[in-house]
């Protein structure tokens, strides 16, 4: 979700649940370490709970990056062993880490020495020739050997030689129930899944089976209403704002941002899809993405996309 989940995408995302967990684009440790700390680490106190995603593959830079960040206060560390990019395979991190686990067990104790936050794992099941069915739980093995209780597994394979990495979201079948087996296999670990969950039905259909947690990626984005909005009821939790309540709450946030020297679309980028599959849907997003990137643009837009929606929705 690199250029996607944002501090301001992270924002609306939790006016619609209180619970989700949050995670932050996969932020390179070099990034940090060597870049401007608070453009990449600030987020709003609303966010939490939310996770920082790290990527990487060298155990001091990682740690330093862990502990850079510790004032920002994450609730939790992510390293991200699952991205396919071009970006991650030419700095050798993100999927390509699936066929060195040592290294990947390395990399966690060293963060795990400069935080008391969870270090988390996100995993593909396997990468190119391998055979998910011994390779990845070998790999789970040796992470949760070095500490890691909190595995998220991507239920594709990666192609990291033949497919971009719009195909690897695509190509490589899906296997659910390779999953849930680590699930079985390692009761002990919490074991969440990725990959081809675009509802809540689906989400608790997952639970149900005995996973601990489901992580919804591009659906959420696209039309996290339908994905966000009665995601608590998961936790017995029956906070489920409507779309326009959703709206409502954003304005002060858009109101500071403008304040203070933001732009509108930086922000309503993320919200084209609030009305996804709702009468005067394509109206609310053309009026945001026709208007909101002008100058000077401001919550007379946002007044100017909902007249838009609710007249189609009167007719």
């Amino acid at each position: 979700m690199m250029d996607w989940t944002d501090r301001h995408c992270r924002v609306f995302h939790r006016q619609m649940t209180r619970r989700a967990m949050l995670y932050t684009e996969m932020v390179t440790a070099p990034a940090i370490v060597h870049g401007p700390k608070p453009r990449l680490l600030d987020y709003s106190a609303v966010e939490h709970p939310v996770a920082l995603q790290l990527g990487g593959s060298d155990p001091r830079e990682l740690a330093e990056a862990v502990r850079i960040a510790q004032p920002w206060a994450y609730d939790e560390i992510n390293l991200n062993c699952g991205c396919p990019s071009d970006r991650v395979q030419s700095g050798c991190f993100g999927a390509v880490l699936m066929e060195r686990p040592g290294l990947v067990a390395e990399c966690v104790r060293a963060m795990q020495a400069e935080t008391e936050a969870p270090v988390t794992v996100k995993c593909r099941i396997g990468v190119d020739e391998q055979d998910p069915e011994t390779a990845l739980p070998a790999f789970v093995e040796t992470i949760a050997g070095a500490g890691v209780r909190h595995i998220i597994i991507h239920a594709r394979k990666a192609w990291l030689q033949g497919l971009s990495p719009k195909e690897n979201r695509e190509i490589p079948p899906l296997d659910h129930a390779l999953v849930l087996r680590m699930k079985q296999r390692f009761p002990e670990l919490t074991i969440c899944i990725n990959g081809g969950v675009t509802t809540l039905d689906q989400a608790k259909g997952l639970l149900d089976q005995g996973l601990d947690g489901v992580m919804i990626g591009r659906a959420a984005y696209h039309d996290p209403a339908s994905v966000l909005i009665g995601a608590d009821a998961l936790w017995g939790d029956a906070y489920a704002p409507d779309a326009f309540a959703v709206v409502d709450a954003m304005r002060p946030y858009i109101a500071e941002h403008l304040a203070n020297g933001g732009r509108l679309h930086q922000i309503t980028r993320h919200m084209l899809g609030l009305f996804t599959g709702k009468p005067g849907a394509r109206g609310w997003r053309r009026v945001l993405s026709e208007n909101a990137s002008r100058t000077g643009a401001g919550l007379d837009v946002i007044d100017r996309a909902m007249a838009e929606l609710q007249a189609s929705a009167a007719a």
